[in-house]
């Protein structure tokens, strides 16, 4: 018997200039999207799944999220509730934002996931010192995670362009709970030039939610610029996406492959068409993994 192939999304930050959310680099597209219209465009893109970023909601009132699970149902859609663009807990630092976070779990709840995506620190952290952030997020993610638990809701740490995989193992074993696990994204490893692949080989059996990215050499981007390695539709850069899907895989993961691009290289002018390729590629990985 032939294994179901691996299941396909999209995180709705590949839109994040049509949310309002334009790079200084970048030009303003001249007109704005919705939630419910990238919810239509995964369903129209033939996807299992997407990944809500809750800076793009327009508000967090209870008729709104009960709308938006109808909507995602009616579609037949897998989510992911995804908080902590762009910094989250800041390393550990901002005790507002803990409270912030955790009022989100209901929300993610209240709209039919499981999966809660959370952000602990960020590449504007990435050269403070590493082992105080994770001795001050330890603290805060064991209070979140029972909150979490309570909800049933899973908290997935995205390694965010701040820690490297050994460091993310370090922090899920002193948070010490079935209840949190990673998000893991291809590419945000090797901006701090630690292989993915050998990351996810320590990470897959935890891996609760993904961002399936690809990344080349942007000409027009300084070294030291973070978006020196710039987003490309999946299959167009260097990331071995199939290897890290097949450990997935292997490992029993459950959720799906969420395309996302960040900063899209220069030589793609459209982010939906990205997205399109991307999830055509990707339809291609899950039935090869």
């Amino acid at each position: 018997m032939t294994a179901s192939p691996m299941k396909v999304g999209i995180d709705n930050y590949c839109y994040h200039r049509f949310f309002g959310e334009v790079y200084p680099q970048q030009k303003d597209p001249g007109r704005k999207i919705t939630v419910e219209w990238f919810i239509d465009r995964a369903r129209d893109l033939g996807v299992d799944g997407v990944s809500l970023e809750s800076c793009f909601f327009p508000n967090f009132d209870v008729g709104y999220f009960d709308a938006l699970k109808a909507r995602l149902d009616a579609a037949g859609l897998m989510r992911v509730f995804a908080w902590g663009h762009p910094d989250g807990l800041e390393g550990g630092t901002n005790v507002v934002a803990l409270d912030e976070m955790i009022a989100m779990i209901p929300h993610a709840r209240r709209i039919g996931a499981d999966v809660m995506r959370v952000v602990g620190s960020s590449l504007m952290f990435r050269f403070e010192n590493h082992q105080d952030q994770i001795k001050r997020l330890t603290g805060m993610f064991k209070k979140a995670v029972a909150v979490a638990k309570d909800h049933g809701v899973k908290l997935a740490i995205e390694n965010h362009i701040d820690f490297t995989s050994d460091e993310i193992v370090q922090l899920l074993d002193e948070v010490d709970s079935d209840w949190f696990g990673v998000n893991f994204d291809t590419a945000n490893f090797a901006r701090l030039l630690d292989d993915p692949v050998k990351g996810m080989q320590k990470l897959a059996p935890r891996v609760f939610a993904t961002h399936i990215k690809d990344l080349k050499v942007n000409p027009q981007a300084s070294v030291d610029d973070w978006f020196f390695f710039s987003s490309t539709p999946v299959g167009d850069g260097f990331v071995d996406n199939l290897a890290l899907a097949r450990l997935l895989k292997q490992a029993g993961y459950k959720g799906f492959l969420a395309v996302e691009t960040d900063f899209l290289h220069p030589d793609y002018a459209d982010e939906d068409a990205a997205v399109a390729q991307s999830v055509a590629a990707l339809k291609k990985i899950a039935a090869a993994a």
